[in-house]
């Protein structure tokens, strides 16, 4: 049998990291890995990390308003699809695997034109545009949320969660308070407040406004994006832009945490079982994608929800405060999900799909 295999997934680390997740699985199967993506996104630095073959096509993009790139980026994804076709016949792969992103049009569409079977993943409860444009393409949709399979061909669509990097329950709670420097400090409960890589303008002013009074009854661990570290280091608050290999020790310090609504990002905590506060990109600078998601992770006790528009002066303290005093409550129910680490249920579909 061909065990050679294509993941495909670019332009935010949320589109990377899952695949990423998958891939010891899938060497544990005797898959030999190769990696498809675009020749400047994020992707490109960390598969080259993880030492596969990664191969650019060049990829286009799909706005929602009108831009003149728009009609040049048309021959840009046609440039893809022929890279992509080029790159499929020399791998030959059984398989292609999707994560998402722009830079996955062409290759699943030239897949499919070469009869490569393709299984794709959806992290958020509605399927974003570059998905919805190569559903027709897929063998199996691998979802997260038990709502997604609403916006699915009914033989298409399998739940099974979001695949969790393994380092992430490799961390250490003293590792990550000696790299913030709190080790020496009096201890506290800890926060977590992260945007992403490329941080939240909305949560860092919220932090930052509300730093002083945090510091009376927390520390604070405060990831704030590439080149948003400006001011030094107070006690009790550790900036960084972004962190990697430190992460599971960050996320092994935190009690609570407060961050964006990205799929990826809530399913890590609901697999570490961390109390969260969700403070979702609003619609007006979104397809709303991360608001649905919230409201379904706050309706099922895993979360405590704010919306951007509505927070104001001491709400977030206020909030966070809640959260620590009820951490209890969220962790159970978290726990008795059963939704941890989907990186199984995936792995079996696109064994399935072979």
């Amino acid at each position: 049998m061909n065990k050679k295999i294509v993941l495909t997934g670019g332009g935010t680390a949320g589109h990377v990291t899952p695949n990423i997740a998958l891939m010891p699985a899938l060497k544990e199967r005797g898959f030999d890995l190769h990696y498809i993506g675009s020749y400047e996104g994020i992707e490109r630095s960390l598969i080259n990390q993880c030492g596969i073959p990664y191969y650019p096509v060049s990829s286009g993009k799909m706005r929602r308003y009108k831009s003149f790139k728009n009609f040049t980026d048309i021959f840009r994804i046609l440039k893809g699809f022929f890279d992509s076709v080029k790159h499929l016949r020399k791998i030959q792969p059984a398989a292609v695997f999707s994560k998402g992103g722009y830079v996955v049009v062409p290759v699943t569409f030239a897949a499919r034109i070469l009869g490569i079977p393709v299984v794709i993943h959806e992290s958020d409860i509605t399927p974003g545009l570059a998905n919805r444009l190569i559903i027709p393409f897929a063998e199996k949709i691998c979802v997260s949320f038990p709502e997604t399979l609403n916006y699915l061909p009914k033989d298409k669509g399998v739940i099974t969660g979001t695949p969790i990097r393994a380092e992430l329950w490799e961390g250490s709670k003293e590792k990550g308070l000696e790299i913030c420097g709190f080790d020496k400090l009096t201890p506290k409960p800890v926060v977590l407040a992260t945007g992403g890589s490329q941080g939240s303008v909305a949560i860092n002013k919220q932090i930052i406004s509300t730093r002083p009074k945090l510091l009376e009854k927390f520390h604070v661990i405060h990831l704030r994006g590439d080149g948003n570290v400006k001011d030094s280091v107070k006690a009790g608050y550790a900036p960084f832009e972004y962190a990697k290999d430190d992460l599971p020790h960050l996320l092994a310090a935190a009690d609570v945490v407060v961050s964006r609504a990205g799929a990826n990002t809530i399913f890590e905590l609901l697999a570490l079982a961390k109390p969260n506060i969700l403070i979702p990109l609003p619609k007006h600078a979104s397809r709303g994608d991360q608001l649905l998601n919230a409201e379904s992770f706050e309706n099922q006790g895993f979360s405590m929800l704010i919306n951007e528009d509505d927070l104001e002066d001491n709400m977030l303290y206020e909030r966070i405060t809640e959260l620590y005093d009820n951490r209890e409550l969220y962790v159970n129910k978290m726990k008795a999900s059963n939704k941890g680490n989907g990186v199984d249920a995936v792995v079996s579909a696109i064994v399935g799909a072979l």
